[in-house]
Formats: structure tokens, sequence, C-alpha cells
């Protein structure tokens, strides 16, 4: 089956923000991966540095049945991460309860765009940046 996951690059606090979600969604890492884990041969640009060693090279973190949202951290050598608004990761919660839930969480520490609340179009819905930069869409579609 095709499918399409999002995958974030961090600038050195990817383990802090993958933790973060596993908080909030429950479950558990499928894989997780540190530079360390991998020799410094090959490396293209030369070693790298040891306090970087301890980074994410790469984790995935299924979220329901169907997604698996993936991360990093930049590669040590690379130059950081410019995060802008780009991309957002949308949640389509099962109840009105769990997308408060899911907002509230996600947005502690973080920067609430438009509150959570009753729409329109027949939804409850919210957006929100996260404390590491992350903008999220919360929706809740009521039956119809």
């Amino acid at each position: 089956m095709l499918s399409i996951n999002p995958y974030l690059t961090f600038n050195g606090n990817c383990e802090a923000a993958m933790m973060f979600y596993k908080s909030i969604f429950g479950g558990e890492f499928s894989d997780f991966n540190r530079f360390s884990d991998f020799s410094n041969e090959g490396n293209e640009g030369g070693e790298l540095p040891a306090d970087k060693l301890e980074g994410i090279m790469h984790i995935a973190y299924p979220i329901g049945e169907n997604t698996v949202l993936m991360a990093s951290d930049a590669h040590p050598l690379s130059p950081p991460v410019v995060f802008g608004q780009h991309i957002s990761l949308s949640i389509s919660a099962d109840s009105k309860e769990k997308a408060t839930e899911f907002f509230t969480k996600l947005a502690e520490g973080g920067v609430v765009t438009m509150p959570i609340a009753d729409t329109f179009w027949g939804a409850y819905f919210g957006m929100l940046d996260d404390k590491f930069g992350i903008s999220w869409l919360i929706n809740y579609d009521y039956p119809t």
C-alpha cells in the first residue's frame, strides 16, 4: 500500500521533541538510532564531533494504524535547519475530547495560532506551533 509519512529534521533537539510527542500519543518507537550507533568511517566531510554523536540519526514513531512520524537531528556537519511555515502535521482525532487533549498538550510552551473551537464547516478545529517550532492542525469531524 502506498503511504506518505512526515519526516522532521531538528537542530539537536529531535529526541526531546519525539519524547514529547510520545507522551501525548502513546505507543513506542519502531526505530531509534543515534549517530554514535554507526561508524564515523565514510562520513562525508570528516569525523563527527564527539559532542554530536548522541544526536538522533533516525527515529520512527508509529501513530495510529497508518502513520509513521519519522525524524532526525540535522547531520552535525550540515548547516542548521531553518524552520518555516511550509509544513504542518494534521491530526484527525476520534473524539472532541481527544482533540482537546492533543491540542492542550501540544500547545504547552508553544504558540496557539487558532484556538480549538467549533467551526462553520462542522468540525472542532485548532492550530498551533509547538515548542519545537512544528505546526499542528488538530481536527475532529462531527458525525453527519
